[in-house]
């Protein structure tokens, strides 16, 4: 039994994305694996480090193109909680990454309400990994700061 499928993976991504909810982050996590194993994790820490950018799959990006040295990640596969935005999207295509899995859309500014394609035309996509868990995750921490 191969005990690294997408589920796995995307639970270790929720790892990530409960470390943001605790520190009072959006709740999104990822994680980018190569070869069948985890080089890079991160989650949202936009308000921690006051930087707009500072998106789960932004900061995977970057450490995991310092693990490879390489600006390029044709060989990995991206998991993260939540549908990537229009920014994180496009950092996507510039890496060029083989893989894209994802649990929950983004219904109000997940990348696919773009017209035109976003990612690199050789990064396939799968999504609603764990769905439910990875919506939730959000859900609860909107309703948290809304109370």
């Amino acid at each position: 039994m191969d005990l690294y499928t997408d589920e796995y993976f995307m639970r270790e991504a929720l790892k990530e994305a409960n470390k943001a909810f605790e520190n009072g982050e959006v709740p999104v996590g990822a994680v980018v694996v190569c070869k069948n194993k985890i080089i890079a994790r991160a989650h949202n820490q936009t308000e921690q480090l006051t930087d707009a950018t500072a998106h789960a799959e932004m900061l995977a990006i970057t450490s995991a193109s310092n693990y490879l040295g390489s600006k390029y990640l044709s060989e990995c596969i991206l998991f993260v909680t939540l549908e990537p935005c229009m920014m994180c999207a496009g950092a996507l295509h510039w890496v060029q990454l083989m893989k894209l899995v994802y649990g929950a859309s983004d219904v109000q500014r997940g990348y696919s309400l773009s017209k035109s394609p976003v990612l690199h035309p050789k990064t396939t996509v799968v999504k609603d990994i764990k769905q439910e868990e990875c919506k939730m995750l959000v859900d609860n921490f909107f309703k948290r700061i809304r109370e």
